[in-house]
């Protein structure tokens, strides 16, 4: 048996992604090896191969390079000293992030400990969705202190990180308000968030006094959110690329302002699962791509309007 894998063979656009044929890897200490069923494709991932971004420069010296930090799958074998899981156990995992990646490959060794167990009642597809882009929107409410009965802006609610942030902030009990296009107005509503139709007007004139923004987004359209903010509101700014720019200027307005880098979290994870396993938090697929058709999994994410998020089928 082989282990394929996609891999990044040089910087460039979605042709230079590639399949490649390795040995299944051997567990070592305190690893499981997964079958992977599922891998999440996340923005990330798109800036990494055309190689732009913090990932890109970091792995600029490993290539080629498998990518990939979403996974579910099956445990098929286990290292020395590992107790959590046993054989035939389905989990997900945030995984190798950012300088390892190995998502795209039928088969990974990862440390036990990164990984979470998938309650019967969640499908593989949802494990898969959850890991990158919910402990994104996690973080992204808990680093802006985030409080029941407060109003919260999210650009980009359809998204990947969106669509979770919404849901997670509702169950909080908090007022959100977001931005979409005009075919995603419906979906927000059934999520509960107020939508702004970005294509008609600009947030600034459909949003005030909010007490936190989520951008999701950065560029002009976080520098015009910022309008709709209260004073001493709290700024969270997710795309790295202008994050710096997006916090000065939040700063020269008075707002406290924060970028982020997700940081891999088990224990979140855990909650994630719980949350969809008991209908608190839906994830959204727009399309399982087979991976011979990477390519244009990767094209769509860089449409920049993908609902929920795209996953690669590891097994076809």
């Amino acid at each position: 048996m082989e282990n394929k894998q996609i891999i990044i063979s040089q910087f460039g656009g979605p042709e230079v992604l590639t399949t490649q044929m390795a040995s299944i890897p051997e567990p070592r200490e305190g690893e499981v090896l997964v079958k992977v069923c599922f891998s999440g494709i996340n923005p990330i991932d798109v800036k990494t191969r055309a190689g732009v971004g913090w990932a890109a420069a970091k792995n600029k010296g490993n290539l080629p390079w498998v990518p990939g930090y979403d996974i579910s799958g099956k445990i098929v074998a286990s290292g020395h000293g590992c107790q959590r899981f046993e054989i035939g156990d389905t989990v997900a995992g945030f995984i190798g992030f950012p300088l390892d990646g190995g998502g795209y490959s039928q088969y990974v060794c990862v440390a036990e400990d990164t990984l979470s167990l998938v309650p019967d009642a969640i499908t593989m597809e949802a494990a898969a969705a959850l890991p990158l882009a919910g402990q994104t929107a996690v973080q992204a409410l808990d680093k802006a202190g985030v409080q029941e009965g407060q109003r919260v802006l999210i650009l980009a609610g359809a998204g990947g990180v969106g669509h979770i942030a919404i849901q997670v902030a509702i169950a909080a009990k908090v007022e959100v308000f977001t931005t979409c296009s005009e075919s995603n107005l419906d979906y927000m509503a059934t999520l509960g968030a107020h939508a702004v139709n970005y294509q008609f007007a600009p947030v600034s004139e459909r949003v005030e006094e909010a007490d936190v923004l989520i951008d999701l987004i950065g560029g002009d359209a976080a520098l015009d959110a910022l309008k709709c903010l209260k004073d001493g509101a709290k700024v969270v700014t997710v795309p790295t690329l202008s994050a710096e720019h997006i916090c000065e200027k939040a700063h020269l307005l008075g707002f406290e302002a924060t970028g982020m880098v997700v940081d891999p979290n088990p224990q979140q994870l855990d909650a994630l699962l719980y949350m969809v396993s008991v209908g608190l938090l839906k994830t959204e697929i727009q399309e399982v791509y087979p991976m011979d058709k990477v390519a244009e999994a990767h094209k769509q994410i860089e449409t920049g309007h993908t609902r929920g998020k795209i996953l690669l089928n590891m097994q076809c």
